[in-house]
């Protein structure tokens, strides 16, 4: 489990957990509710490139298909691979077995641009 009161929160609802300069993100638990019945997973590759705040994989529901956004930019160096055969993991376990990819970061002071767990609460009130 990453604890997501040490997790970073991008606005559009992805969660960034730090250990060094490596991220492990995912979905927030509040926007896997908001969404529901996830049922498909788009994963980069990894060694893909991901910039902050730009695309980078693809959520789908029963009720539609979103864009996640990476937190910050980097490589992609390990995907959760579980994900594709299982992508209810995300609404069973956002901040544990529901964690998307790992991100080496190239710029670690952009996650001082996201938020803290307290400050995405209040966006979400």
């Amino acid at each position: 489990m990453y604890d997501e009161k040490q997790c970073r929160f991008a606005a559009s609802h992805e969660w960034a957990f730090a250990e060094g300069d490596v991220i492990t993100v995912g979905i927030s638990d509040y926007a896997q509710k908001e969404i529901s019945d996830i049922v498909f997973v788009e994963l980069p590759k990894a060694g893909a490139a991901v910039t902050q705040g730009k695309a980078c994989a693809v959520i789908e529901s029963v009720k539609a298909a979103a864009d996640f956004m990476a937190p910050a930019s980097g490589e992609v160096i390990e995907v959760n691979d579980a994900l594709v055969d299982n992508p209810a993991l995300v609404n069973q376990s956002p901040h544990g077995e529901g964690w998307f990819f790992k991100i080496r970061m190239s710029t670690p002071a952009e996650l001082d641009t996201l938020m803290d767990f307290e400050a995405y609460q209040k966006t979400v009130q």
